[in-house]
């Protein structure tokens, strides 16, 4: 009896789901993570067919009955199922015959697996290309000083204003070039740790925009009892605003017949971002039924100057993903024709001391 108590509390705290059927594969039993990703209670379906549970899946109904048939183990990798109470998932699971009349299933989730991967993979590149941008800046910023140093002195012996209009062209512009550099590198000042109103700086982005284009239908869709963040709301008015506005004109630019943009708030709860896992994460979502990002630009979409548009400086979204990174956050994007949604993900004040966690 006490065997069989430590192991049904061991099997109880496995972060693997597992679930028990018998031979007519109807569920005899499962273990909390089980119920957490099936989003069921074993005292709701015990009793119940596996395929009433994923939807008529029917293609690990077949896995199991050959299994059973067989009495022989099989795995299958990256399967797609679709819990009756959830959205579909990607995972890996195995079935194991223990008699004729039982099957043990071991489910393991994915998607989450395989984000976190994107995730590190668009970290690691993001922190590549601002080393690199950072010994580009330093290689151009030491010449161009000496250009405008000259510049400036010929200025002064020049007596033809004629001549000292080519001399103001050559300090203008090397200014610009400075101002350039400076915008690849992203802010570089300190963030500063202020309970931030996520919903406020959506409503001031909304009212930019609005005033912008105002044929574009921009719609809200909030989740009220989102906390403040901590952060500093003008680079967070920023990031949204750099995203938002670069959603609005592809729209503009394709012509999309009604175009629509909408703000989305959610929380998600127990979130890993990067390697660290956040209790609770704000997330942001702009949605737009554009014609969508290219393909052969999505994997380069958060690198400076790259751009999907011919008078587009390539700076917004990569400026927008450093101030999330200095948030301790960062952005997700999906697209498709017609529906491309940006995530920016932001943890949450939970504690005192007015950190992020």
């Amino acid at each position: 009896m006490q065997d069989t108590t430590m192991h049904q509390r061991l099997l109880e705290h496995l972060t693997t789901a597992v679930l028990l059927l018998d031979g007519r594969l109807n569920v005899c039993w499962m273990n909390p993570a089980a119920e957490a990703l099936l989003a069921v209670s074993l005292s709701r379906v015990k009793g119940a067919s596996l395929d009433t549970l994923l939807g008529g899946d029917e293609s690990i109904d077949e896995v199991l009955a050959k299994a059973r048939d067989a009495f022989h183990p099989f795995t299958q990798r990256e399967a797609r199922i679709t819990p009756l109470n959830s959205d579909p998932l990607t995972v890996d699971y195995t079935v194991t015959p223990l008699s004729e009349t039982e099957l043990l299933l071991e489910v393991e989730p994915r998607d989450r697996l395989m984000q976190i991967s994107r995730e590190e993979a668009l970290t690691t590149r993001q922190e590549t290309i601002k080393v690199l941008a950072r010994g580009l800046a330093h290689e151009v910023k030491n010449p161009l000083g000496g250009i405008r140093g000259a510049a400036q002195l010929l200025e002064r012996d020049l007596d033809n204003p004629a001549l000292r209009e080519f001399t103001h062209i050559i300090v203008e512009e090397v200014d610009r070039l400075r101002d350039l550099v400076d915008s690849m590198l992203g802010p570089n000042y300190i963030v500063k740790h202020e309970p931030v109103n996520i919903h406020k700086v959506l409503e001031r982005v909304r009212s930019l925009l609005i005033a912008e284009h105002p044929h574009v239908d921009i719609q809200r869709d909030y989740d009220p009892s989102l906390p403040d963040l901590s952060g500093d709301e003008d680079q967070m008015i920023q990031a949204v605003l750099n995203v938002a506005r670069n959603a609005v004109q592809a729209m503009s630019d394709a012509e999309t017949p009604a175009p629509t943009l909408v703000l989305r708030t959610r929380a998600r709860r127990q979130f890993t971002l990067g390697a660290e896992r956040h209790r609770l994460v704000s997330e942001v979502a702009i949605l737009d039924n554009g014609p969508g990002i290219p393909m052969a630009l999505q994997e380069t979409l958060f690198y400076p100057m790259v751009s999907g548009r011919a008078e587009g400086s390539g700076l917004g979204l990569s400026i927008a993903q450093s101030i999330l990174h200095q948030h301790q956050g960062l952005i997700e994007c999906d697209s498709r024709p017609g529906h491309t949604e940006f995530r920016l993900l932001i943890p949450l004040v939970i504690n005192s001391t007015g950190e992020a966690s």
